[in-house]
């Protein structure tokens, strides 16, 4: 009777969380920390001093301190279930799923701004110009803080073994929990540098239309951001297809002119991180082992099956 290998040598995990998920996740609870202090501050210092405008804004940056708790809720699970067999692919996933909810939710506060900058745009209300003008400052500073806490973890890049990438496919290769996150501090701060540009100009110049026009101005962006990020997060959750990663994969295969691949599925199952069905067709006897040398200098490819026939 043969004897068959053991099985521990082909034993494998299925955590696809990317390198950076526990600086990020640290990050993140961070910028929940200082947001919400801020907002808890705005909130008591409305009640006591009677401001509505600090009131609506520590409301306001209840929706974003909101968002991010979502952005740290689905590090934490995603770590925590990380090798749970339910999970047929991991958990990589979760910041996708985290980050399309903070979308839609990017996609409501930009709504709700840009109804109510119109309304003001035909209503006119006063506008307690001094008050306001100091709110968006110190919310300024809040958001560009908290920006500095997370762009380390925004960016990135990669080299594979004389294959450069600068990643233009960037959604399907980073962290979209920490991009939804980034975004909501970015529209906050957007929204503070345009409410303190029509400040100015309502109270130095008159111009009290400004108001309401930049806040429309914001609206527009911000649902753009929302629109783009939802957009990324809805094709990785439903498994699209990276089509550089597939014509890599297509080209390092079939190079050599002794196989040609029948089937072929690529799809994202973490940061930086896909998974691959790949079905060959030889007539010279390739092996599955040497598609898998061929294809080592993919290193997205974090979970590969290979099928010669």
């Amino acid at each position: 009777m043969a004897t068959l290998p053991e099985i521990e040598a082909f034993a494998h995990d299925h955590v696809f969380l990317g390198a950076a998920h526990d600086d990020n996740a640290r990050r993140t609870l961070w910028v929940v920390a200082l947001t919400a202090g801020m907002m808890v501050v705005e909130i008591v210092a409305g009640y006591l001093t009677g401001s509505m405008a600090l009131l609506a804004d520590g409301f306001h940056m209840a929706t974003h301190a909101g968002a991010l708790g979502v952005a740290a809720a689905a590090y934490a699970y995603a770590k925590r279930h990380a090798s749970n067999r339910a999970y047929s692919f991991g958990t990589g996933k979760v910041g996708d799923l985290a980050g399309f909810a903070s979308a839609m939710v990017l996609g409501l506060i930009a709504l709700g701004i840009g109804v109510e900058s119109i309304l003001r745009l035909f209503q006119p209300i006063t506008v307690a110009f001094g008050e306001a003008t100091i709110i968006a400052v110190v919310g300024l500073g809040v958001n560009i803080a908290s920006a500095f806490l997370l762009s380390g973890g925004h960016h990135h890049g990669h080299d594979h073994h004389g294959h450069e990438h600068g990643h233009a496919h960037g959604a399907h290769g980073g962290d979209n929990n920490m991009r939804s996150a980034y975004i909501h501090v970015l529209a906050d701060a957007l929204t503070s540098v345009l409410a303190i540009a029509a400040l100015l100009a309502g109270r130095y110049l008159g111009w009290v239309w400004m108001d309401p026009v930049m806040g429309i101005v914001g609206a527009v962006v911000i649902a753009r951001w929302s629109w783009s990020l939802m957009r990324d997060t809805a094709s990785v959750l439903l498994d699209a297809t990276d089509h550089h990663v597939e014509d890599e994969v297509r080209e390092l295969v079939e190079t050599p002119g002794d196989a040609r691949i029948t089937d072929l599925h690529v799809w994202r199952v973490g940061p930086e991180a896909h998974a691959a069905i790949v079905s060959v067709v030889s007539g010279q006897g390739v092996t599955g082992d040497e598609i898998r040398a061929r294809l080592a200098p993919v290193h997205e490819l974090a979970h590969l099956t290979v099928e010669c026939r």
